[in-house]
């Protein structure tokens, strides 16, 4: 096994492949979800010479000798090393369970009313993340790039910062950032946020995010400095409710200039096109248009997650039902809500509650020959996904709160037919970038309404010119923009002439 220190180290809580089962041994498979982030963040692996991944994997007993900590991996992108933090199942609760997804989740949405302080175990959090600092000080040279992702790591910078002060450090946030009066909810709110301060680099999808993030760091810090650029002004009619006119570039805190960037995710659109192209995916398509028997299909797929806006849609589509009765027998709603898997309460009500109410609208409107919702609860393979995107004549995604939301792009980059209609809230973060859609809000009964009635009457060529420019948006900034966004964020930390070896890594990606 090697020791040579690596030049990039990836500080992510999902391991970069899949564990399966495989007639009683234990298969490392490459994932197979094409706009993952994963897949894009090994692909940097394949221009360095020692590259590391630190991630967390359950384990019964943490001590055990025959746990493997490291993993040496060879795959199509290259050769890296995966170092493995042993959590123990109390562990991954009182981290993950609780204070990620009940303390913290609701408050980066938005949702105080959903914020539970009470079970919060914050010196395990802390100890998590220190366990994941100290993986990723062990495995990167003295001035190694270390990117780190996600919230759950907040604590991560301030404890890598004491171990490698040379280190490049960026940190990119794939949910929503709020506003001081929701994010200073949180009792440990300066540390999270000195924490951050100790970045290079601070990533976020759109410019709102990254404005809270500045007006956070002023509402307790005595900032020196925040640097901003002003964004191209669009038609104003145009910009939803997520829309900023500035963004914040810099904020300098005890002559520490952090570089912030706004960048949403791309998808891969190549892969997505070569599904849609491919002979199996045309037979999937040509059974669900069997099937439907000239039904309109209407298409929304998602997360349990109160977040989401599953009982606000499945109540605008009753509406619809109550409103329009010619609709009936003519569309069908494909519902696609997968359940969380790890017996959280929260998340159990919200899919109880999506149960009631699909089952609801069957009983009321269902007969012999139709059934109006078509409720499916577990994870839809991506291509026969891709086909339901092409056979849709609506794909109907309204968060309540998110912080960007692939499914719209997947939508779009798999009409390439160039029809469809999008119906998107706006305050789903990938609403900043889709304009064109058929924006709605989610909080409004009246806005529900109007903008499926909308989506559904609408002549096929204004239909095919918003397909048109979403498309245009779609494949105009892809997954590989993104990284080369956070690369030349990352390029911009440098002195003069001088150039990090994660710049010159996603040069050459």
């Amino acid at each position: 096994m090697s020791s040579k220190k690596s030049d990039l180290v990836i500080v992510y809580h999902r391991q970069p492949y899949e564990e399966v089962m495989e007639n009683g041994k234990l298969v490392r498979r490459e994932n197979k979800s094409p706009n993952g982030i994963v897949p894009t963040l090994k692909s940097f692996f394949g221009h360095v010479d020692q590259g590391s991944w630190i991630a967390w994997k359950e384990a019964e007993d943490p001590a055990r000798p025959d746990f493997e900590k490291v993993v040496e991996i060879t795959d199509a992108y290259g050769d890296y090393r995966v170092s493995r933090l042993a959590l123990s199942k109390e562990q991954v609760r009182s981290f993950y369970h609780v204070t990620s997804k009940e303390a913290l989740w609701p408050v980066l949405h938005a949702f105080r009313e959903r914020y539970n302080y009470d079970p919060v175990d914050w010196p395990t959090f802390r100890e998590v993340n220190y366990a994941f600092a100290q993986a990723a000080a062990q495995e990167a040279s003295d001035d190694a790039t270390i990117w780190v992702h996600d919230y759950n790591l907040w604590l991560v910078p301030e404890y890598l910062r004491q171990m490698k002060p040379n280190a490049r450090i960026g940190f990119f946030h794939h949910t929503p950032f709020p506003g001081p009066d929701v994010f200073n909810v949180l009792p440990w709110r300066r540390e999270i946020v000195g924490s951050l301060l100790k970045c290079d680099v601070v990533g976020f999808h759109i410019p709102r995010f990254a404005q809270n993030f500045a007006a956070v760091c002023e509402s307790m810090f005595d900032i020196e400095a925040i640097e901003r650029t002003t964004l191209d002004l669009d038609d104003i009619r145009m910009r939803p409710a997520l829309s900023e006119l500035k963004s914040p570039t810099c904020v300098v805190y005890n002559g520490r200039r952090v570089h912030t960037v706004a960048t949403p995710v791309g998808i891969d659109v190549n892969y997505i096109e070569d599904c849609v192209n491919d002979a199996q995916t045309a037979d999937l398509e040509k059974r669900i248009e069997e099937e439907l028997a000239g039904k309109r299909l209407l298409l929304s797929v998602g997360r349990t997650d109160y977040t989401k806006g599953g009982a606000e849609l499945l109540d605008t589509y009753e509406r619809l039902l109550e409103r329009r009765p010619e609709l009936h027998g003519q569309v069908r709603l494909m519902f696609v809500s997968v359940a969380a898997n790890n017996g959280m309460a929260a998340y159990e009500q919200v899919q109880q509650d999506i149960e009631s109410r699909a089952g609801g609208i069957n009983a009321r409107f269902a007969t012999f020959d139709w059934q109006p919702v078509h409720l499916i609860s577990t994870p839809i393979p991506f291509r026969e996904l891709a086909a339901f995107y092409r056979k849709a004549d609506v794909c109907w995604i309204t968060p309540l709160a998110d912080g960007l939301n692939l499914i719209a792009k997947e939508f779009v980059a798999a009409r390439s037919d160039g029809d469809g209609v999008l119906v998107l809230s706006e305050f789903a973060g990938v609403a900043v970038e889709l304009p064109h859609s058929v924006l709605c809000n989610p909080f409004s009964a009246r806005s529900m309404d109007h903008t499926i009635d909308q989506a559904l009457d609408m002549p096929e060529n204004e239909r095919r010119e918003r397909m048109s420019a979403m498309r245009e948006v779609t494949s105009g900034h892809t997954i590989a923009d993104w990284a080369d966004d956070l690369r030349a964020a990352i390029a911009a930390v440098t002195g003069p002439g001088e150039q990090p070896a994660f710049a010159k890594i996603l040069k050459s990606a």
